[in-house]
C-alpha cells in the first residue's frame, strides 16, 4: 500500500511563499504520475499541478507563472515549490498518486494566505 504524507503548510502573508513537500512510503514502478490538489471551503477539490513518471508537467492556469512542480525520487519526495502566493490560494492541498485503475491521497496540509 502506498502511503503519501505532505508537509509545509502553513499561514503566509499575500506575496509571501512556501513549499510543500510529498513523502512516499516507498518507490513504485506502478505509480504513473504524481499531483498536487486543493479543496477550498464549499469548493469542489481541484487539480493544481501534475508530474508524469517521465517528468512531463502540466498546471492549473489559476498558478501558471507562481508553481513549480518537482520530484527527488532519491528521497521518494514530490514538492509544490509555491510564489506569489494569493488569498484565493487557500485551500487543503492534497498529495495524489496514481497507478492504473486507483488513486492513492495523503491526508491534506492546510495553506492559509492571509494579511
Amino acid at each position: 500500500q502506498v502511503q503519501l504524507v505532505e508537509s509545509g503548510g502553513g499561514l503566509v502573508q499575500p506575496g509571501g511563499s512556501l513549499r510543500l513537500s510529498c513523502a512516499v512510503s516507498e518507490s513504485r514502478f506502478s505509480i504513473n504520475s504524481m499531483g498536487w490538489y486543493r479543496q477550498a471551503p464549499g469548493k469542489q477539490r481541484e487539480l493544481v499541478a501534475a508530474i508524469t513518471s517521465a517528468g512531463s508537467t502540466s498546471y492549473a492556469d489559476s498558478v501558471k507563472g507562481r508553481c513549480t512542480i518537482s520530484r527527488d525520487n532519491a528521497k521518494n519526495t514530490m514538492y509544490l515549490q509555491m510564489n506569489s502566493l494569493k488569498p484565493e490560494d487557500t485551500a487543503v492541498y492534497y498529495c495524489n498518486a496514481k497507478e492504473f485503475r486507483r488513486d492513492y491521497w495523503g491526508h491534506g496540509t492546510q495553506v492559509t494566505v492571509s494579511s
